[in-house]
């Protein structure tokens, strides 16, 4: 590999704000440490703090409350709309 071409990667802290949970993980990140808010995680240790919005823990494909679609439904119009039988 080439060297200074590939940017930082070390441990951050994101933060679910929906569901309120936290978990450490590794990021590139990392690499705008200065310009984010610190948090001490439970190892004592201060890493970055990410905030987004949705994460494994309150997106619905993965809490299993993912919307299901009445495609049944849909081909039934279209046929009953063009003809079909």
């Amino acid at each position: 590999m080439k060297n200074n071409i590939h940017p930082a990667y070390g441990p951050v802290v994101f933060h679910d704000r929906s569901a309120d949970k936290y978990f450490l993980t590794k990021s590139t990140l990392v690499a705008k440490a200065k310009s984010l808010p610190t948090i001490e995680w439970e190892d004592s240790n201060t890493y970055p703090l990410v905030n987004v919005e949705v994460s494994s823990y309150s997106h619905p494909f993965y809490t299993g409350r993912n919307v299901v679609l009445d495609t049944a439904g849909q081909v039934q119009k279209f046929n009953a709309r063009y003809g079909r039988k």
